[in-house]
């Protein structure tokens, strides 16, 4: 119990039960860790949950294993051979807008590293490679009046290289890079912007699509609508919270519309591939689950992140929950209509139905609980909702990025259930690490791991029709507004050589084995994937996070509760006891 604790008094308590020392009578209360701790004590250990333990067994035998990568965050080149300016490199070339001043100027200078960078996707054993066409590298001031003969001739190059290699390319038509010269004329808030879209895409499908079977049109539309004319973080960087980005993802799904039915219609029949969209969410769970109001939040924030884009076009339009919420805080608020446009039926067909599978990134999961903005005319106001990550949860190199692999089952369940389980494409999955530069990447290591397995948990047990993974990214490269402090890559790409060497990380001799496996072999079968290689794993994870964090960090100042520690010493003494009995 909370105690006396010498010449600091009552200041720091130790204890698992709360002592109300204002009481004269003292009375003891549980915190959360004495129930905790009993469990352990009753359970004599750490019995995982049966949705918790390790599922062996094997994805579809034509599962797609894939990595992936964009033409800004990669390519560099920025004014090569014709190319025209993106409003990232005007962006980019803003001060401060971007961490250290980073750009995409030479970022891993794929431009000129074809071979280089289909080198080490062979090194991985990949089925496939996701990339991204920079749209201002074909027609440089956005429309066919302009065509850039060499900025094709790199992308048939780079695809005759990748067939070779027996890869399939699932090549994105826009991964955020739009043309400056567009953007000077409105941009996604023009409506012209929908035919500018549908003749690039024209062209695309006629240079390229007989060597293309799997297209995406839009990667992460609501970071556009959201980050790039909302809050202003992102390229454009125009802050519009009150109604922008509402109109930005109307023309997006719109245009995204346009070039299906332009792929259905016209290249289909003879070039036999698929066309979707990409769209992106975190998963959201009650922060307690004991409130109703909080399950509710948890639904808006998972409305108003994947539903927003994939609503309208696997459902026919925007939800009801975030019509109605718009509309009636518009309303409120003295507007005349909603702030959310609105489809018209012959729209609404249009869209309905544009997609051959559903393409899905995701990283990390939020405890969602309600929040009430007042009047505020906003995204966030008219979602009401804030997520926080558990504090239990590992941590990345990116502050918005914990580890929480469970959420990527549920995301997917939730797909199946609310979409009429359509094939699904995880086209971008993956964890980050910043600072002093270790090729030992243990925790992407785990993270890959965890967050597959729950794949094959949705898959097998669930019955999710998953058809392939991607693990973001390839190598190292510009991650956006943190420049190159970030870093996703299976591949480490030395900055400090101008040649931009990839090495390999320890992650991608484990990517690689589970392509090989297509997933997790039994261990009774002999293979490598065993109790012990797991009990490795999490000794080496667990000595780096979180209790080598703790081990150099004052409890007063560290935001963690000190039961986290005690509770991951006694996972880490667990782990290295069935270590040693297993030598």
């Amino acid at each position: 119990m909370d105690s006396f604790e010498w010449l600091h008094g009552y200041k720091f308590l130790f204890g698992l039960h709360h002592v109300d020392f204002t009481n004269p009578d003292r009375p003891r209360t549980p915190k959360y860790s004495a129930h905790y701790y009993y469990n352990i004590i009753k359970d004599n250990g750490f019995p995982l949950p049966d949705d918790e333990k390790m599922l062996y067994g094997h994805f579809r035998e034509d599962f797609m294993w894939s990595s992936a990568s964009a033409s800004y965050q990669i390519e560099g080149g920025w004014r090569a051979d014709g190319k025209g300016l993106s409003i990232w490199d005007k962006f980019a070339h803003s001060p401060s807008k971007i961490l250290n001043d980073d750009n995409g100027d030479i970022a891993c200078d794929s431009y000129n590293k074809i071979e280089e960078d289909v080198a080490i996707l062979k090194q991985l054993k990949v089925s496939h490679y996701r990339f991204s066409l920079s749209w201002p590298r074909v027609l440089p001031d956005g429309t066919i009046n302009n065509i850039n003969e060499a900025g094709i001739k790199y992308y048939q190059r780079l695809l005759d290289a990748l067939h070779a290699a027996n890869i399939q390319p699932q090549v994105t038509l826009y991964h955020w890079d739009l043309p400056q010269a567009i953007e000077d004329y409105g941009g996604f808030l023009n409506e012209n912007f929908i035919k500018l879209f549908t003749d690039y895409a024209d062209l695309m499908f006629d240079r390229l699509g007989d060597k293309v079977k799997i297209w995406i049109t839009f990667n992460e539309p609501i970071m556009t609508a959201n980050h790039g004319y909302g809050f202003g973080s992102f390229a454009p960087g125009l802050k519009g919270r009150y109604t922008l980005p509402y109109i930005v993802g109307h023309n997006l799904i719109k245009a995204h519309a346009e070039a299906w039915h332009l792929y259905n219609d016209k290249y289909r029949a003879k070039q036999n591939g698929i066309i979707s969209i990409t769209v992106n969410s975190d998963w959201s769970e009650p922060r307690n689950p004991y409130r109703q109001e909080d399950y509710d939040a948890a639904r808006r924030v998972v409305e108003f992140y994947l539903g927003w884009f994939a609503h309208p076009i696997f459902n026919g339009d925007y939800s009801e929950i975030m019509k109605k919420r718009i509309r009636d805080r518009s309303l409120a608020a003295g507007l005349p209509q909603s702030r959310l446009p609105e489809f018209t039926p012959e729209e609404i067909k249009r869209i309905k139905g544009t997609h051959d599978f559903f393409g899905l990134n995701h990283y990390t999961s939020v405890l969602a609980f309600p929040v009430d903005h007042g009047d505020a005319q906003s995204i966030e106001a008219d979602k009401g909702a804030m997520g926080v990550s558990d504090r239990t949860w590992l941590d990345t190199g990116s502050s918005w990025l914990k580890i929480a692999p469970f959420g990527i089952r549920r995301l997917l369940n939730f797909i199946k259930n609310e979409y009429g389980n359509p094939p699904i494409v995880i086209t971008e999955n993956g964890v980050s690490e910043r600072g002093t530069v270790d090729l030992n990447d243990v925790h992407r290591i785990y993270y890959y791991d965890q967050y597959i397995n729950e794949v094959l948990k949705a898959y097998l047990l669930d019955g999710v029709d998953v058809r392939g993974y991607t693990a973001w990214s390839l190598m190292d490269n510009l991650e956006w507004t943190a420049g190159f402090s970030e870093r996703f890559g299976l591949f480490y790409v030395n900055r400090t050589d101008p040649n931009l060497p990839r090495v390999p990380k320890s992650s991608v001799n484990f990517y690689t084995k589970m392509i090989k496996c297509n997933g997790f072999p039994d261990p009774e079968s002999g293979h490598e994937y065993t109790d012990k290689s797991l009990c490795v794993l999490l000794v080496s994870v667990y000595s780096r996070f979180p209790c080598g964090i703790f081990s150099q960090c004052p409890w007063s100042v560290f935001p963690l509760s000190w039961w986290l520690y005690t509770m991951c010493s006694l996972h880490l003494l667990v782990s290295a006891t069935l270590l040693e009995t297993t030598e």
